[in-house]
């Protein structure tokens, strides 16, 4: 199926009701929301709805986690991004999120919105009347409002007698925890015991949860017993909340109560993470007084066994953890009771300003995929250091945005980058090597936007300022935004002034340095539009070489690019698409679906060159479908580009004829892009 599902973590039980319900509702209506009160399963449903559902959709279903994200500005992205798409448009991200969907037939879900109902509301409306074949279905503590909107109240599950779905949830989670008690169900009288418990907790299957892991340690009687004290003596706290929510809260304070002194802090510290997690991150940030960063994997292990924390998927080098809304939320106020909200933040934003540059040391080394992945992985932390260092420490949010250049530039985050690296140059002061390196960065994301006048103007402010720093790697950088921003337009001779082995020369500096290696790659481009291909393949030559010494990936395969493209310009086709191939092969492992676009469009012109016109429409139709994912074709038409994409289709054309054209385009065009 297409789409991005998550597994489902745990089995699933009951819900038969609201599954048929739910089933019918995503079949006839268009914005469903799934509400009810923490911890009561909306997610798990919409879930197990979203996989059977999927499958009849043509362009399958997508899942956004909403719970990490606390800038409402940054909605739009974040849909985007777990759709498959770069936002490299100088277009507002809406506009092209509109534009992209308007013809898919796909069901979107929308998790954990209760913190973002006034601007889901508003993106949902635009996304719904742009695209007649979207269902949008959300999980929210509150319903959003909108028109046409359809509700599904999600209750508890159903605890009254022995077959209640409460009690087969109860039981699993226990037996999971304490395989030994399912003899201890079997008995008709204690199982009778067990149905008080999950009478006096509501059926809310979190709670339910919680109570099943302390089977390791606790009888059913003793559960029943502790239990039902607990409730007494919190009763009358909490008059103001709903009976539910009152469940809620008074099982997690149960559940707070019955962990050790240690257990108590790492969960309140753990509470500035947004979404997952690592143990190193976990142990740099949480660390303290009484808990050491020796003792804190031991004591996260036990916060994973009482169900607090949650063991999410392993990537790359080991597990990751995050704690569900409702928990996290109970977490957060402990911590404000300790007094530690800003102090733990700051530890918190300041290990992944630390981490962002380690990426940046490490990008180009034989690291950089797995710096790709990790930094994907630590997106949502990486979001939530800059908010706090924007407000705090102005200068480190700076050097921590200008360090994530590649995440922002070669990984398809161009309008997030941009903001961030636009709202740290304001708050800080506008001197230094981390201000000229900032504005660097934020000259390159106006070059993906297409916005070329801008990246003109920030490129010869970033010259300036490297020449006031006397830093030849600064100037050579900015030398390569200069001349991007005037090759793009069509002014390769230009280009190449500003970057061709003089100007580099002029300007000295390590030769394995970012900045001239990117002025290596400006030189490529501008001798390929000058029709001056073998020097462009000797120039291609030098970098792909380079690179490969450094263990390089995002570099060598443009290098791979320009080869191709130099080879099509000397009519040698076949190692055109040699060349290709081994580009493309690069930019998959990188996710740079930008560079994946390119790609696809040399590699048409080489097919449809050695005769095979269907498989170059093919190609092309493929192409296209991932050049919409970047949101501007082409480069915003950039001459030479739409030259070489025009080429590959007027020889497949002439070879196979239109109507087989357009149906191996169609072919292509309907594959998918992630």
């Amino acid at each position: 199926m297409v789409g991005n599902l998550p597994p489902e973590t745990a089995s699933f039980v009951g819900r038969r009701g609201e599954l048929g319900s739910l089933d019918s509702l995503l079949r006839e209506r268009r914005l469903i929301t799934l509400s009810g009160v923490g911890g009561v399963g909306k997610s798990r449903l919409a879930l197990r709805a979203a996989a059977a559902h999927g499958r009849a959709r043509a362009d399958g279903a997508w899942w956004v986690e909403l719970s990490p994200l606390r800038d409402p500005r940054l909605l739009t992205t974040t849909v985007a991004h777990a759709l498959g798409l770069a936002d490299h448009s100088v277009h507002s991200p809406d506009e092209e999120l509109c534009a992209w969907m308007a013809d898919k037939d796909l069901l979107l879900v929308l998790d954990t919105c209760e913190h973002l109902v006034t601007d889901v509301r508003h993106l949902v409306g635009e996304l719904l009347q742009s695209a007649p074949g979207l269902t949008v279905l959300t999980t929210s503590r509150e319903r959003l409002g909108s028109s046409g909107e359809t509700v599904l109240d999600v209750r508890p599950l159903p605890f009254e007698g022995p077959d209640s779905d409460a009690l087969a949830l109860f039981r699993a989670r226990a037996v999971a925890v304490a395989p030994q008690s399912a003899a201890v169900f079997a008995d008709p009288v204690r199982a009778g015991v067990a149905a008080e418990v999950c009478r006096r907790l509501d059926g809310i299957p979190l709670a339910l949860e919680l109570a099943g892991a302390r089977m390791r340690l606790w009888s059913l009687e003793q559960m029943a017993h502790r239990l039902g004290t607990r409730f007494e003596v919190l009763s009358d706290t909490r008059a103001t909340l709903l009976p539910r929510h009152q469940t809620m809260r008074t099982t997690i304070g149960w559940s707070h109560e019955l962990c050790e002194p240690v257990e108590r802090l790492l969960w309140a510290r753990l509470s500035v993470f947004s979404g997952d997690f690592d143990v190193a991150a976990a142990r740099a940030v949480c660390a303290g007084g009484p808990l050491t960063a020796g003792r804190v994997e031991r004591v996260l292990e036990g916060l994973v066994s009482k169900s607090v924390v949650r063991r999410s998927e392993e990537r790359g080098a080991g597990a990751r953890y995050q704690m569900l809304d409702t928990i996290r939320e109970f977490g957060h106020d402990w911590l404000a009771e300790l007094g530690e909200v800003r102090s733990v933040a700051d530890r918190h934003a300041h290990w992944y300003a630390a981490l962002s540059a380690a990426a940046d040391e490490g990008w180009m080394g034989p690291g950089q995929v797995d710096w790709y992945r990790r930094i994907t992985a630590e997106h949502a932390q990486v979001r939530t250091a800059l908010e706090h260092l924007i407000g705090t420490d102005p200068v480190v949010a700076l050097e921590m945005a200008g360090a994530l250049w590649f995440f922002w530039f070669s990984c398809g985050h161009v309008h997030e980058g941009r903001r961030f690296l636009q709202r740290a140059l304001d708050a800080a002061p506008p001197t230094g090597p981390a201000h000229t390196q900032a504005l660097w960065a934020l000259g390159l994301t106006m070059l993906l936007h297409g916005d070329m006048e801008s990246a003109q103007a920030t490129g010869a402010e970033c010259t300036r300022a490297a020449a006031r720093l006397a830093d030849p790697e600064r100037e050579l950088r900015a030398a390569y935004l200069r001349a991007v921003s005037v090759l793009m337009p069509g002014d390769p001779r230009e280009a190449l002034a500003l970057a061709g082995p003089r100007a580099r020369g002029g300007h000295g500096g390590r030769t394995s340095g970012v900045g001239w290696l990117l002025c290596r790659l400006a030189t490529g481009y501008a001798l390929c539009a000058l029709g001056r291909f073998e020097e462009a393949a000797e120039e291609a030559r030098g970098l792909r070489e380079a690179c490969a010494e450094l263990g390089e990936r995002w570099l060598r395969a443009y290098a791979d690019y320009i080869l191709a493209v130099a080879a099509l310009g000397l009519g040698q086709h076949g190692e055109a698409a040699r060349h290709v191939r081994a580009m493309l092969s690069g930019k998959r492992l990188l996710g740079d679906r930008l560079g994946i676009a390119l790609g696809l469009d040399v590699l048409a012109a080489a097919v449809a060159a050695l005769g095979d016109g269907e498989l170059a429409a093919r190609l092309l139709g493929t192409g296209h479908a991932w050049w919409r994912t970047v949101g501007r074709p082409q480069m915003g038409g950039s001459p030479s580009l739409t030259a070489l994409r025009d080429q590959g289709e007027r020889q497949a054309r002439a070879a196979i004829g239109d109507a087989a054209f357009e149906s191996a385009f169609r072919g292509g065009a309907a594959a998918p892009t992630g």
